[in-house]
């Protein structure tokens, strides 16, 4: 993990602390924080070395797929 660029999120919430609970709406929130694919894959990759569970890995995949078509450009965070 390249810690030089990392997010709020990452920062607040690593992959390991935010995917340790099985509360899908504190792991939603958390997705719907991540506002760049190389966040989503670092949370991915933790997924897939711990727990596995497909509905988290759904709602990442969501995710990534959303910032890919480019509807997340209304959050300015500069």
């Amino acid at each position: 993990m390249a810690r030089s660029e990392s997010t709020p999120i990452t920062e607040a919430l690593p992959p390991e602390k935010l995917l340790e609970t099985d509360q899908t709406s504190l792991i939603r929130g958390g997705v719907a924080c991540m506002h760049d694919i190389e966040t989503v894959r670092q949370y991915v990759a933790h997924e897939n070395k711990n727990d596995r569970r497909r509905w988290v890995l759904g709602m990442l995949a969501e995710r990534a797929a959303t910032l890919r078509e480019g509807t997340n450009e209304e959050v300015d965070e500069g």
